[in-house]
């Protein structure tokens, strides 16, 4: 990171999110227009990387969700209990400003969110995101992720393994 400070802290009013602006009219859009009423509405928690001066350098949201067990590789499914379905956190979107593109944050900002679910007191087997395309599902196997085998741009990570690094 060449930055000289970021701070990552929750989301909430005093933040100016109209200047950020990332590669993703989508994401640009969501951040912008939809995000504070999913906070609102607790489906969603943001999280936000702020610069020296308080610009919103990249954000991620995170939410718990679940996957159906039989979707998990089967190497897998046997280490776990026989429910439907198996709690995990969703990583729902990763976005980092223009300005801040290249400078390693995105990295940055994954980690916090890994370290954010390890540490939850909620139960969560994985960090679970769905890619956009090959280069986002690239970008998350160069961490660990691995591709659902009928889903391969929707990747899980799971937390034990998080774990045994922090």
């Amino acid at each position: 990171m060449d930055e000289p400070f970021l701070n990552i802290v929750q989301l909430d009013q005093t933040h100016d999110r109209k200047q950020f602006n990332c590669q993703s009219e989508a994401l640009n859009r969501y951040f912008k227009q939809q995000l504070m009423q999913d906070v609102k509405r607790r489906v969603t928690a943001c999280f936000v990387a702020t610069d020296g001066e308080g610009k919103i350098a990249g954000y991620y949201t995170l939410a718990s969700s679940s996957v159906v067990l039989t979707s998990l590789p089967a190497g897998v499914q046997k280490k776990l209990p026989r429910y439907p379905s198996v709690p995990v956190v969703r990583l729902g979107r990763l976005a980092v400003d223009s300005s801040f593109a290249g400078k390693g944050l995105g990295g940055v900002l994954l980690a916090d969110a890994l370290e954010r679910s390890v540490n939850a007191q909620i139960a969560a087997y994985a960090l679970v995101v769905d890619a956009k395309d090959d280069t986002a599902a690239g970008f998350y196997e160069h961490f660990g992720f691995i591709p659902l085998p009928d889903t391969p741009l929707s990747l899980f990570l799971p937390l034990e393994s998080v774990r045994a690094l922090i």
